[in-house]
């Protein structure tokens, strides 16, 4: 569901989500990185701190997460960023001169939960939605209002169930308002 049991969104709207891409740059590297990979892939936050240098797919522009939702451990899928992001992550994080198994950001689940904490309150994001989860809802909801068919946001997100990711297809959208929009507009005379 895209709404908690009081009606309040659990997701970001795309300008909360550009907002929150702007108030990440604010940060230091190892924040914005990190805020970034969760705003750019809509990833869980275990699967970003699982991250490691060999899973940063430099030739395709991709970020490669093992979906932790599935019952096998040997489950990946591979997320498209732009380019610039992967040599940001390369720069950053000195993804060429570590091992692959090296963790890109070795903190723990508390320590992930309060730099994105931080990026919302630089960015004046404040509710139920300013969370990593509304940063994953919210990269759900902007991939089906711009038209990506729900299979490919299906795999994005790792959801076993293509019911799981239809739900992002029930949010308010910029057609759907104009479509209401006409209910507003005093008949032409």
């Amino acid at each position: 569901m895209l709404r908690d049991r009081q009606g309040y969104r659990k997701y970001l709207t795309p300008k909360e989500r550009e907002t929150f891409l702007v108030a990440a740059d604010r940060f230091d590297d190892e924040v914005a990185t990190f805020a970034l990979v969760l705003a750019y892939t809509g990833c869980r936050i275990s699967e970003a701190l699982e991250l490691t240098v060999g899973q940063i797919d430099t030739a395709e522009s991709a970020i490669v997460f093992r979906s932790l939702k599935k019952r096998r451990d040997d489950v990946f899928r591979a997320v498209p960023v732009p380019g610039d992001f992967i040599e940001r992550l390369v720069r950053v994080h000195d993804l060429r001169n570590r091992q692959v198994s090296a963790p890109l950001w070795p903190k723990s689940r508390t320590t992930g939960w309060a730099y994105i904490k931080q990026v919302m309150a630089e960015a004046g994001v404040e509710g139920t939605h300013a969370s990593p989860k509304g940063l994953r809802h919210g990269f759900g909801v902007a991939a089906t209002q711009k038209g990506i068919p729900l299979n490919i946001v299906q795999r994005w997100l790792g959801h076993a169930d293509i019911s799981m990711t239809a739900i992002y297809a029930d949010a308010i959208g910029d057609e759907e308002r104009a479509l209401a929009s006409r209910l507003w507009r005093p008949p032409a005379a």
